[in-house]
């Protein structure tokens, strides 16, 4: 089991919480978690994190596939399975399941689903037909979904001043 990150942890990271300039430890512990295989993120967040032309981008950049981890074979055939989900849910317009079956989101939970992994996104629940939610896809597929200072405690990380 692993935490994939989804986009909205890394923005909100760099913009609020965990800039680069202040608390750098969080980026460390980000690459030292994925090189002990607890942390990483999916290939689509990767693509949408690099168009940011930030150091966040760059950050992005300067990862390779074992952070930003490509679709196997066995995501592949749960891609097929959230597809389904989507598409037979009867909670969401047209638009927002083509919305979320193309963007990174849709990827996240498929990985997370072939490999049974722990999502880690800022997202929270809604009753809106207009958007699928991280929360409520994982909550239907029986995924676990938590925040990001839930995946910082369960993983016993500690940002200590020098």
């Amino acid at each position: 089991m692993a935490y994939l990150v989804d986009s909205d942890v890394f923005i909100q990271a760099k913009n609020m919480h965990y800039a680069f300039d202040v608390v750098p430890g969080f980026w460390d512990w980000l690459l030292d978690a994925n090189a002990n295989g607890t942390v990483a993120s999916v290939e689509a967040v990767g693509y949408e994190l690099r168009g940011g032309g930030d150091e966040l981008a760059q950050w992005v950049v300067d990862r390779d596939e074992t952070f930003f981890l490509p679709p196997d074979d066995d995501v592949v055939a749960s891609l097929r399975v959230v597809s389904e989900w989507a598409t037979n849910c009867n909670r969401y317009t047209a638009g927002a399941i083509a919305d979320f079956l193309g963007k990174a989101d849709y990827y996240l939970v498929a990985y997370a689903h072939a490999h049974v992994d722990v999502v880690v996104t800022h997202e929270v629940t809604s009753n809106s037909r207009n958007r699928i939610k991280i929360p409520d896809a994982c909550a239907d597929l029986q995924i676990e979904c938590i925040t990001p200072f839930a995946m910082l405690r369960e993983a016993g990380a500690r940002f200590v001043r020098e």
